[in-house]
């Protein structure tokens, strides 16, 4: 097993480690601080809160009685409430029994049932309300784009002649008029691969006809992290000439060539920056989301396509932008359950779940693609973090939530013993799942 393969290019395996800890650890502390402060909202005492776990390398008590601190184990964190025996809020009797009936209200086991279920329910909450802040401001800070065809930035492409520029308004494409951004992909993707087409635009005020490049050309708009193309260094920008020397002219013909391949190392003439160079690149069996629900699997090497321009950005207003963010949010819920899914039923390659080496390499990779790349992957490794806890397995959030609900139905908790074996149970169950995941990070192309 070659370790140093899963280390991202961007600065080696110490940056790595300390992008996966700083990700990690924004999540590990808005999920604890969730169960902490709603816990102090509904009168149940947080005796500590501790980022990581192991040997204490810095903590300090509040004028609450609660110790805050941070442990030399960056890989989780916990709050322990008055009356727990443990991290994961185990019953500590004999403490309970010497407590007063006041002091007792203030455990987590003495608590009126509602005080209790909000309090474990709010880390996962805290989780989904972050990743919504979070992708809400990105949406806020970059804006999105405009349903005009007014071209805003135009990116470089090896290609002799007139180009489109900086405030041009695309009127037609071909003779088809382009009345708006959705129309004007449409139109695109209609077009033959061709290496150039007829633009009708209005610039400065004025009707001007041209032979420009193809709105969709064979350009890398994007990288994803974790890539055939990110491991062969390939960068956003860049656009691909030829593969295998075939002769490459739109994004559109790149999927057959590689589909083509069944995992084929394959050749590629980049250009990037007025240069050109060479790459080769193996191609790998990836299982992406259907638009229509479900999976399927291809022969990928990580690029994204676009426009050869960008539009013009506009900057909506909170509200649209929490809309926005909002759906970006539920898709990556219902892709991240759909994919599990999948797995239970055999449909996709249970190699798609990964453990601690595979998130810290793309916590590396999205790092190394810029601050606003790693806010998002923050994003969506909160929802994740949120629906994992979620999971009805004693010792995680949900499983407290499976026995507030058995106690809200039959009128009193399970029994200690019962709560101990279920508690065992679960968590050899999770460390289990936490050893098949390591296994796939080692062993999974």
């Amino acid at each position: 097993m070659d370790l140093i393969g899963l280390v991202p290019s961007f600065g080696g395996l110490v940056w790595t480690v300390i992008a996966f800890v700083v990700a990690l650890s924004i999540i590990v502390a808005i999920h604890e601080y969730g169960h902490y402060i709603v816990g102090r909202w509904t009168g149940i005492h947080a005796e500590v809160f501790s980022l990581g776990f192991g040997p204490i390398l810095y903590s300090r008590v509040d004028s609450r009685g609660t110790r805050w601190q941070v442990a030399a184990l960056p890989f989780g964190g916990y709050v322990k409430f008055l009356g727990d025996s443990n991290a994961a809020s185990g019953k500590d009797g004999a403490a309970i029994s010497t407590l007063s009936e006041t002091e007792r209200r203030r455990t987590m086991h003495g608590a009126p049932l509602w005080a209790r279920s909000l309090t474990v329910a709010a880390g996962p909450v805290f989780n989904f309300a972050s990743a919504l802040l979070i992708l809400t401001g990105l949406v806020l800070w970059s804006g999105v784009f405009s349903d005009d065809t007014l071209v805003g930035e135009v990116t470089p492409l090896p290609f002799e002649g007139q180009q489109l520029q900086p405030g041009d308004r695309i009127l037609a494409i071909n003779g088809t008029e382009t009345p708006d951004l959705t129309r004007l992909v449409e139109v695109s993707n209609d077009l033959p691969a061709a290496g150039s087409v007829s633009y009708t635009v209005e610039r400065d005020g004025q009707e001007l006809a041209f032979d420009g490049p193809h709105p969709l050309p064979a350009l890398a708009s994007g990288v994803q992290p974790q890539s055939a193309a990110f491991d062969a260094g390939l960068l956003p920008g860049d656009v691909i000439l030829a593969v295998d020397a075939v002769p490459v002219t739109v994004f559109s013909e790149l999927p057959a060539l590689v589909a083509g391949s069944e995992g084929r190392p394959l050749n590629l003439r980049v250009w990037r920056a007025g240069e050109t160079f060479e790459t080769t690149l193996t191609p790998r069996q990836m299982d992406l989301p259907k638009p229509e629900g479900g999976f399927e699997t291809r022969w990928l090497i990580g690029l994204n396509g676009g426009l050869g321009f960008e539009p013009e950005t506009r900057y909506p207003g909170v509200f649209e932008a929490v809309g926005i963010a909002g759906e970006q949010t539920w898709r990556i819920a219902t892709t991240s359950l759909s994919g599990l899914w999948h797995m239970v039923a055999g449909k996709i390659s249970s190699c798609n779940l990964r453990g601690p080496i595979g998130i810290a390499e793309s916590s590396g990779a999205a790092a190394s693609q810029g601050v606003e790349t790693f806010i998002q992957f923050i994003a969506l490794l909160s929802v994740a973090v949120g629906l994992m806890n979620l999971f009805p397995i004693p010792v995680l959030d949900g499983g407290h939530l499976v026995f507030h609900a058995y106690e809200a139905v039959a009128g009193k908790p399970p029994s200690d013993r019962a709560l101990q074996v279920m508690m065992t149970v679960g968590l050899a169950l999770l460390l289990s799942l936490m050893v098949f995941a390591l296994t796939n990070d080692l062993f999974c192309p």
